[in-house]
C-alpha cells in the first residue's frame, strides 16, 4: 500500500504544480479587475483630479460666446470692453445691485463718434436689441474722446460703472438719471446732471452735414428717434458701463479690481 499512496501523492503534487500558476493568474486577473475599476472611477470623481475653470477662464468663454455669436466685432465693439462690462456685472450681481438684470449697455468711447457705439445687449436671451450713436462731453475731445473727469463744471464724460435710475422731463425732454458708482471716477455723476437724454446733434441726419457728431456737457446723448427705446430698455436699475482704454481708470476701477 505504501508504494501505492506514494504514487497518488506523487500525481498530486504534479497537478498541483502545473495548476497553481494558473490558478494564482486567474485569481490576480480577478483581483486586479476588482481593484482597478473602483480606483480609476474614485480617480475620476476625486476633486483633486476634476479639471476646475477658473472665473477668469469661465468669464472668457462667455465673452467669447457673446462676441461670436452677436457679431460684436463686425459692429465695433472692443472685446476688451466686453469683458470688462461683464466682469463688473456680474461683481454687480452679486452684490444684488441691479433690478433689471436682464441687460446690459455699454458706452465704447474708444471708437470715434461717427460710429454706432452704444450696444444694449439682452443677456437673458443672447440678443443685441440696440446699437445707436452716443455722444461724449464737449471737453473730453471732437471726434473720439480721450480726456474723462469727474467734476462739476468740467464738461467731461465720465468712465466706469452706472446704474439707471428713473426717468424725468427736462430742459432736454424726456431724461433718466444715472448713478455712478466709482468714487473719484464718476460719483458725482447725479451732482453733475449727467443723464441719458437726446439730441438732434447726434444720428445719421447730423452725420450728412457734418464731420462728427456734437458733443454734450458731459452726458450720454443719443438720437432723438431712438430716445424712448434706449430708455424704455434700460431705465430702473440696469447696469451701464462707460469704456475707454484709460490706464488710470483700468487701475484705478473699484469695480474692475475690487
Amino acid at each position: 500500500m505504501y508504494p501505492f499512496f506514494r504514487s497518488i501523492l506523487a500525481v498530486t503534487l504534479v497537478c498541483l504544480f502545473v495548476a497553481w500558476p494558473v490558478f494564482m493568474s486567474g485569481n490576480n486577473r480577478e483581483n486586479h479587475i476588482g481593484f482597478k475599476k473602483p480606483v480609476s472611477l474614485i480617480l475620476y470623481h476625486s476633486p483633486a483630479n476634476t479639471v476646475v475653470k477658473s472665473a477668469q477662464e469661465r468669464l472668457c468663454e462667455e465673452v467669447t460666446f457673446l462676441y461670436d455669436s452677436l457679431h460684436l466685432q463686425r459692429l465695433g465693439l472692443k472685446r476688451e470692453a466686453l469683458e470688462y462690462a461683464l466682469k463688473g456685472y456680474k461683481k454687480l450681481m452679486r452684490a444684488e445691485s441691479l433690478v433689471n438684470d436682464s441687460v446690459l449697455s455699454i458706452c465704447d468711447f474708444s471708437q470715434s463718434s461717427r460710429k454706432k457705439r452704444l450696444y444694449v445687449i439682452d443677456l437673458a436671451h443672447t440678443k443685441l436689441l440696440i446699437n445707436t450713436y452716443v455722444a461724449h462731453g464737449k471737453r473730453s475731445g471732437k471726434e473720439y474722446a480721450w480726456k474723462f473727469s469727474n467734476k462739476p463744471d468740467s464738461y467731461k464724460s465720465s468712465l466706469g460703472f452706472y446704474i439707471t435710475r428713473n426717468t424725468y422731463q427736462g430742459a432736454n425732454g424726456l431724461s433718466l438719471n444715472i448713478d455712478g458708482l466709482e468714487t473719484g471716477i464718476n460719483d458725482k455723476a447725479f451732482e453733475r446732471r449727467i443723464v441719458i437724454h437726446s439730441s438732434t446733434y447726434v444720428g445719421k441726419r447730423w452725420l450728412k452735414e457734418n464731420k462728427f457728431p456734437g458733443r454734450s456737457l458731459g452726458c450720454p446723448a443719443v438720437p432723438v428717434n431712438q430716445l424712448d427705446q434706449v430708455i424704455e430698455t434700460i431705465k430702473d436699475g440696469s447696469c451701464l458701463f462707460i469704456y475707454h482704454p484709460t490706464k488710470y481708470y483700468l487701475a484705478k476701477s473699484n469695480i474692475l479690481n475690487g
